[in-house]
């Protein structure tokens, strides 16, 4: 039985008679204080201290016969459901991450967020909910927050009260306390998945359509230059995961990120993360002195996680001098946005290039732009795969080749759409044929009738 299939089970509330009407927050008040008092009478009858030492799984036959003796002496006929819930709970205390433990062994979340002890959202299937998980208080939650920062070398206390951080398996974790936080600590964990979305999943997922499949795998083998654009939580990094797959198993690659997420499976791979600063403002290693340092280590393929600053200018220089076939991802709605946005970047890095020039610069240097966005149901669909064809005065061209036709609603709330083919053929086909990269007669067509994905 599932850790959290144990929490929701009948009878598992506290032990108020039926005829009882009390509010969700007292049963849960109620249950936080009988398990406290369990804790403390164990903490009494066993050294917890030696105990840290053992595997979970053997202290949790041990643990479960004393909680037992324990509640019969403290309210007796306690049934068997208060009894697991109780152990779990404390177990959890113990060795994991205290009430959200259980949430992190959900495969179905995707990300959790607490604002505060008593308010605990999570994002399922692109949905954001609200849970009835919550923490004693604020002190207990701090408590959690300072766990789980403390396992990666790092720390949060008013001196420095945000921390962001990568777990050991790969989760990225932001934390904020008070005196920032106003309303209490906020906690942010975006779950690594346990499982990665190969092609196949996107195509069940409906993200992106075959003939799409077989046009990103042209790009990729004919050397395009790719910038994946989207929102927060749209899919960047597990397309660009996707994508990466095509890149030949003898090139070198050279990944760069914030928070390292990218799992590539290819040998020669280098993976190149950032590093804030410690305590005293001193040890910062920037993604941008990361890309500076990639170009002398002879990549074939630099791959960036997301470009946020100066180091955009360094990759498209890169990107026009020799260094084709990289990959980067970038915040943005739309394709045109995703072109203004590598334009605010560049101002970051404090030089003054002329507008005009600086479009050219990026014209030159990126090929295609793929547009990823998380609909209203949650889904997540490639929206666009756009070409960038040159300059006309000092505007950049593009044409879209690919695009997502939504359709409606379905009586269930999901987005009814297709990906079709706009019947524009692109310009880099001649960069296709130079690779040996033949694309079938008619594939561009728009399709007549309701076939497409």
């Amino acid at each position: 039985m599932r850790l959290g299939d144990r929490l929701k089970q009948p009878g598992s509330e506290g032990a108020a008679s039926p005829a009882t009407e009390t509010t969700p927050e007292v049963k849960r008040r109620d249950s936080f204080e009988l398990k406290v008092k369990v804790h403390r009478i164990l903490i009494e009858r066993l050294d917890l201290l030696k105990l840290i030492s053992v595997e979970r799984e053997k202290l949790e036959g041990e643990f479960r016969q004393e909680v037992a003796k324990i509640l019969q002496e403290l309210r007796p006929g306690a049934n068997g459901g208060e009894e697991g819930k109780i152990v779990d709970e404390i177990l959890d205390d113990i060795f994991g991450l205290g009430p959200i433990e259980p949430l992190l062994n959900d495969p179905a979340v995707e990300e959790i967020m607490v604002n505060g002890a008593k308010q605990v959202y999570v994002a399922r299937h692109g949905k954001i909910v609200l849970t009835d998980t919550i923490f004693k208080d604020n002190d207990h939650l701090l408590k959690i927050i300072e766990r789980i920062v403390s396992r990666v070398g790092r720390r949060v206390d008013e001196s420095s009260p945000m921390v962001d951080a990568r777990l050991l398996d790969g989760s990225r974790v932001n934390a904020v306390i008070p005196p920032l936080a106003l309303k209490g600590p906020s906690l942010t964990i975006r779950l690594f998945p346990k499982k990665r979305l190969e092609v196949e999943d996107l195509l069940s997922l409906r993200t992106l359509s075959e003939p799409m499949v077989e046009l990103l795998k042209g790009c990729v083998n004919a050397r395009l230059n790719l910038l994946v654009s989207g929102g927060t939580g749209s899919g960047k990094t597990t397309l660009l995961n996707v994508l990466s797959r095509f890149i030949p198993a003898d090139e070198r690659i050279v990944t760069i990120e914030d928070s390292a997420e990218l799992q590539l499976q290819q040998e020669h791979v280098i993976t190149l993360e950032s590093r804030p600063p410690n305590v005293e403002g001193q040890g910062a290693v920037t993604t941008r002195d990361l890309v500076r340092n990639c170009l002398r280590m002879r990549p074939d393929r630099i791959v960036v996680g997301e470009v946020r600053g100066g180091e955009t200018l360094d990759m498209l220089q890169a990107m026009n001098t020799g260094h084709d076939g990289s990959i980067l991802t970038v915040h943005a709605n739309t394709p045109r946005d995703a072109l203004s946005r590598l334009e605010v970047m560049v101002a970051m890095a404090g030089l003054d290039v002329p507008l005009k020039a600086l479009r050219q610069q990026i014209t030159s240097a990126i090929d295609v732009v793929i547009q990823i966005a998380r609909l209203n149901d949650g889904s997540r669909k490639i929206t666009a795969i756009t070409e960038l064809t040159g300059m006309e005065g000092e505007m950049v061209t593009m044409q879209d080749i690919f695009l997502f036709q939504q359709e409606g609603m379905t009586p269930e709330g999901a987005v009814r759409g297709r990906h079709l083919p706009t019947g524009i053929r692109p310009k880099f086909l001649e960069r296709f044929r130079a690779h040996g990269i033949n694309i079938r007669e008619g594939f561009f067509e728009v399709p007549i009738g309701p076939e497409g994905s």
